[in-house]
């Protein structure tokens, strides 16, 4: 299997390939913001999606989208809103999880989960 930080990135070029087969506008990838970054940040339907890729091995301990903590949802939501104030953008923001695991072949496997928090999670 890949190393960690190649599987990061493997996950979210797949990701970003699942978001453009399906309509997605891919706005930025890896937008910094102080300690936070944004994975993907796409359009559509006249919204803003910030979309978090979580990749794991295996899902022996957790699913990848159970490291989406309290903490990250705030880093997250800190840097949307930076991100929608330095590009003048003002449209409703969701929030989107990709997980990425690998099936028993080994295959990864892409699951897109749709409004998966909201800005007032990180309260």
């Amino acid at each position: 299997m890949a190393t960690h930080n190649d599987l990061g990135k493997l996950a979210e070029d797949l990701a970003a390939e699942f978001l453009l087969k399906n309509g997605y506008k891919i706005l930025a990838r890896n937008f910094r913001y102080q300690k936070a970054e944004l994975d993907i940040i796409t359009e559509k339907d006249s919204l803003v999606v910030i979309v978090e890729v979580k990749a794991r091995s295996t899902d022996v301990f957790n699913l990848p989208q159970e490291a989406v903590n309290k903490r990250k949802i705030k880093l997250i939501v800190s840097a949307a809103n930076h991100y929608m104030e330095e590009f003048n953008r003002n449209q409703e923001v969701r929030f989107d999880i990709i997980s990425v695991l690998p099936d028993e072949k080994g295959k990864l496997v892409i699951e897109h989960i749709s409004d998966a928090f909201e800005a007032f999670d990180a309260n």
